[in-house]
């Protein structure tokens, strides 16, 4: 069956934290897991009438574990040095809108009843790979790697690989023919329509 990759990436705020042993790069996950679960679970934030800000806090809470720019950077890869400065910013600015509406629209539809293991933690000078497995309600075990990059002392995911299938590289697989087959500007237009679809793993139910 097909999975859709921004919904295992939302798996892992759907599910109870399973407490591990590890470093500096697995805490700034985990911490933001713990933040995730507290906005969900908020009796005051249950409810379409809290929609709006239940997903402005877990937005805020993306904003301090991913490296939207260094993600962006990546899922151009050799279009971004062709971008001007602002171009940069707009992308950056339209890539994390386009995974928000993707990824927390899951997010918001926590019910509970899963979890995550911490596995080891791969850690290089200022770049790290924290292991998880998601292990569904239904029992379903799930490999989910966070990639990491340290930046001013702190730790920032600027990769997730669901099922050792980047998320990243299947962006940059379609921006890469939809400028290369029509335009920038082409782009752009769909992601600000958000007309891309999500990047899919192939996975048994």
């Amino acid at each position: 069956m097909t999975r859709t990759m921004p919904g295992f990436v939302a798996a892992l705020l759907l599910a109870v934290a399973v407490p591990a042993l590890a470093g500096p790069p697995t805490d700034a996950v985990r911490a933001s897991v713990d933040r995730a679960l507290k906005v969900l679970e908020d009796p005051a934030l249950k409810g379409e009438a809290h929609t709006a800000e239940r997903r402005k806090q877990l937005r805020e809470i993306a904003n301090d574990l991913f490296d939207f720019e260094e993600m962006s950077r990546r899922a151009l890869a050799t279009h971004w040095r062709e971008r001007t400065p602002e171009e940069r910013q707009k992308f950056v600015g339209l890539f994390a809108d386009l995974l928000e509406s993707t990824y927390f629209a899951q997010i918001d539809t926590y019910s509970g009843g899963g979890s995550v293991r911490y596995g080891a933690e791969n850690l290089q000078a200022e770049q790290a790979t924290v292991r998880t497995t998601i292990v569904t309600a239904k029992g379903t075990e799930i490999p989910l790697d966070y990639r990491l990059l340290q930046k001013d002392g702190r730790w920032f995911v600027y990769d997730v690989s669901i099922e050792g299938v980047s998320l990243v590289n299947n962006y940059r697989a379609q921006f890469n023919q939809i400028i290369r087959t029509s335009s920038y500007q082409q782009l752009l237009q769909r992601l600000e329509k958000k007309a891309i679809p999500p990047p899919e793993a192939n996975a048994a139910a």
